[in-house]
């Protein structure tokens, strides 16, 4: 009966106390009301019956009834909580993802793409309040997904980016053109766009400085991560006969200084992913740096439970009084 209850009036305990006085009080009368008669002899008394042995039980009963009132008096309860949370200041995102040839580099493992993708999901997964889209990559550029908070769709869309599907090269201007494109009529109150390289702007029609003021004009913030590793990285440096890539070292180049002004201008932040980790902890640090705002609302309902308290305390009254007036009678 007392499990996962609380108690209203607590103070109302104190009363407890008042019992043991009680048993006292019981005691001295008892023993003030009993009389005392000298006889030679008792073979003439039955002594038989049990019932004037049994008769503190009308007090036990009492005092049992006493304190399921005090009980009921301190409110037992029990308390549901319920809690609502509504998304207050929503960010729409969008993913910028170059899929060059480069981005088959196996620096990082299995490759860059295939990292990245593995990253990006979780960073996904982690933004449950936000909208996000995603958009591709490397001689040009195209929208894969339009910021939605389905995040269903967009997982499914970051797993079926691959090298191949545009014409080889590394457009960071049509990038992000793009992606402020996808941004731009969003009425959310901050808009971000993560955009991701490892090479040197060198194609597309779009420089990056224009689409960068284009960021500027519309509010959307940049962050920019270079991804590669210092020196060398085993790269794709021909086809084979059969069509595959043959791979050997190749240096790393990546124009850092661009991806800085991107980032310093449109109030973002540059990275440098050197390897699985680093780029892990540079998207962790992304989604502290754009935390979503969110409102909760809670809600309790209390339940009263001294009804069965007082119930118990009437019915121990009453079997008191019932066995008070016909077992006991006659030795009251």
């Amino acid at each position: 009966m007392l499990n996962n209850i609380e108690f209203a009036n607590p103070q109302f305990f104190w009363l407890f106390l008042l019992l043991p006085l009680a048993v006292l009080w019981y005691i001295f009368k008892r023993k003030d009301q009993t009389s005392t008669l000298k006889i030679a002899t008792i073979k003439g008394f039955s002594t038989d019956s049990l019932l004037p042995k049994l008769k503190p039980i009308l007090f036990v009963l009492r005092l049992i009834a006493l304190a399921a009132i005090i009980t009921a008096l301190a409110r037992p309860q029990t308390e549901d909580v319920s809690t609502q949370t509504k998304t207050t200041k929503g960010i729409d995102i969008v993913i910028a993802i170059d899929i060059s040839s480069s981005m088959l580099a196996r620096d990082l493992k299995p490759n860059r793409l295939a990292a990245l993708k593995k990253v990006a999901g979780n960073f996904i997964k982690e933004r449950p309040s936000d909208r996000i889209g995603l958009v591709a990559y490397a001689g040009e550029s195209y929208t894969k997904t339009p910021i939605t908070s389905d995040k269903s769709i967009v997982l499914n869309s970051l797993s079926e980016i691959t090298y191949g599907t545009l014409e080889d090269g590394t457009a960071i201007g049509m990038g992000l053109a793009t992606s402020v494109n996808r941004l731009k009529e969003s009425k959310a109150v901050s808009k971000v766009i993560i955009l991701l390289t490892d090479g040197v702007n060198n194609s597309g029609f779009i420089e990056p400085q224009t689409a960068a003021e284009l960021a500027i004009e519309y509010g959307i913030k940049t962050y920019t991560i270079g991804l590669g590793t210092n020196g060398n990285a085993l790269s794709p440096i021909a086809y084979n006969n059969d069509g595959s890539f043959r791979y050997g070292m190749r240096p790393v180049e990546i124009d850092e200084k661009l991806l800085e002004s991107i980032a310093e201008a449109t109030g973002g932040a540059y990275f440098r992913a050197t390897d699985n980790e680093s780029l892990e902890e540079i998207y962790d640090e992304i989604n502290k740096l754009e935390k979503t705002e969110i409102e909760e609302f809670k809600y309790t309902k209390y339940e009263e439970k001294y009804r069965s308290w007082l119930l118990i305390a009437g019915l121990l009254l009453v079997l008191e009084w019932v066995l008070r007036n016909t077992i006991f009678r006659s030795f009251i």
